[in-house]
């Protein structure tokens, strides 16, 4: 099977688009991972901003999502300056073509348009050195998300 070339990034806001990004982490979380699928989906995916990455034939590739306000307060010790970037995944078939890196920057645009100084993520230990590329810091222990070892990241603007 061939790789549909990468298309680019763009908002969800269809029902259609959020179906694509909740189908995204689907297979990769659940399925790939492992993560159960009742702590995947959570109260914060109705309020966030969700990111979806598309083939060039409009087929999605990728996802991510941004929170925002007091919905990241919590990830980002209490700093409502500072977005909470989560839930990145890329489908099995798209990595390597750059698209997680395309996401992690779409996200950031969004976290700028809403005023927003920086972007905190929880990275699974074994990311570490994708998202040091994209200019964030890891800070504070390694702690387990869903069993999966994780540190904090932070890239301020």
């Amino acid at each position: 099977m061939s790789t549909p070339g990468f298309g680019g990034t763009r908002r969800a806001v269809e029902e259609s688009d959020l179906a694509a990004c909740f189908q995204v982490r689907k297979e990769v979380f659940v399925g790939e991972q492992n993560v159960p699928e009742e702590i995947e989906y959570d109260a914060y995916d109705a309020t966030a901003v969700h990111v979806l990455a598309v083939a060039a034939d409009g087929s999605a590739l990728g996802t991510g999502r941004l929170l925002h306000g007091s919905d990241a307060a919590g990830k980002t010790g209490g700093d409502l300056t500072v977005g909470s970037l989560g839930r990145l995944a890329v489908a099995r078939e798209a990595r390597g073509l750059g698209v997680g890196a395309a996401l992690v920057r779409a996200i950031e645009d969004e976290a700028r348009a809403l005023g927003l100084t920086g972007v905190d993520l929880h990275a699974q230990t074994h990311a570490l050195g994708f998202y040091e590329r994209l200019g964030y810091v890891a800070y504070g222990p390694e702690f387990p998300d869903a069993g999966i070892p994780h540190r904090a990241m932070r890239r301020t603007f």
